[in-house]
């Protein structure tokens, strides 16, 4: 870690940031869920959620930040590093258990607020084109789609994806996302807009390495370490369930995806021991990337 920052996709980080300071989770979701004109967020109260296992590999049905809006909505915010088809289907699970646990016994339903789950992915996981990163999911009639039935709402963002110049015109979604994306353990200078706006430099400044302490810089280390693995394992089993194609075709594919692994891990200021434990490359390699 060479920079002055530590990276807010963390488990710690992104925590610390939106987990427990409310004003900075309310701007995050008023930026980025499709709220109605008029219907932004005033207030939000956090709600408790399950104990965080060691392996970020082996979240299960836990969740990053729940939290409500006083008297109204509900929402959920994961960070998943690695896409996977079992994560699409935890959203489901907890974004279901998230309107089952507003009812106590004997309450009529009419009671259950609106579920919104936003989830935030340092991975490309959707067949869409190259500047489609934002996927907004409602429960909608088949034929015509101008029906919903409210209740539930589903937003996965695609952070590899993003590029500010797509959505210029919503500037707090613009700043959260870039927060997100150019912000990482190899940063020693911070863009100019971050710095100036309110909310986004508060969330910098719980970046700042300086403000942790050794053992939380080493359960930072080995989360990445953790996510780096789980990675390495997932691309070992895609790699393996393609056996049967052509071994040529394999052994292109496998490394394109060393390539793109390693380019992922030197954006993030991996070191580059690191890079070439994971992936094999070697320092000539990693430099041309």
């Amino acid at each position: 870690m060479k920079g002055k920052y530590l990276d807010p996709k963390a488990d710690l980080t992104f925590k610390l940031i939106f987990g427990e300071h409310e004003e900075l989770v309310k701007s995050l979701l008023n930026a980025l869920l499709p709220l109605d004109e008029g219907k932004q967020i005033e207030h939000v109260e956090y709600l408790p959620v399950e104990l965080v296992p060691e392996n970020p590999g082996k979240k299960n049905s836990v969740v990053d930040v729940r939290c409500k809006e006083t008297g109204g909505r509900h929402f959920i915010v994961e960070m998943q590093l690695n896409w996977n088809n079992e994560f699409r289907h935890r959203v489901i699970l907890n974004a279901a258990k998230a309107v089952v646990k507003q009812l106590n016994p004997g309450e009529e339903y009419k009671l259950i607020q609106p579920v919104y789950s936003l989830n935030l992915i340092n991975d490309t996981g959707f067949e869409s084109g190259p500047d489609e990163f934002y996927h907004d999911y409602a429960i909608v009639d088949v034929e015509h789609n101008d029906r919903r039935i409210e209740g539930l709402r589903f937003v996965f963002i695609e952070l590899p994806k993003f590029k500010p110049k797509s959505i210029a015109e919503k500037k707090m979604m613009v700043l959260w996302l870039r927060f997100l994306t150019e912000i990482n353990a190899s940063t020693e200078e911070v863009p100019a807009e971050l710095l100036e706006n309110p909310d986004t430099c508060q969330a910098l400044k719980m970046l700042e390495k300086s403000a942790y302490n050794e053992g939380q810089l080493e359960a930072y280390d080995r989360f990445w370490d953790a996510v780096y693995r789980e990675r390495v394992f997932f691309d070992d089993g895609f790699n393996k369930g393609r056996a049967e194609g052509r071994a040529e075709g394999r052994a292109e594919g496998r490394a394109e995806e060393k390539v793109s692994f390693a380019r992922m891990l030197k954006a993030d200021g991996v070191a580059v021991e690191v890079i070439n434990k994971y992936t094999g490359l070697n320092s000539e390699e990693i430099a041309a990337l």
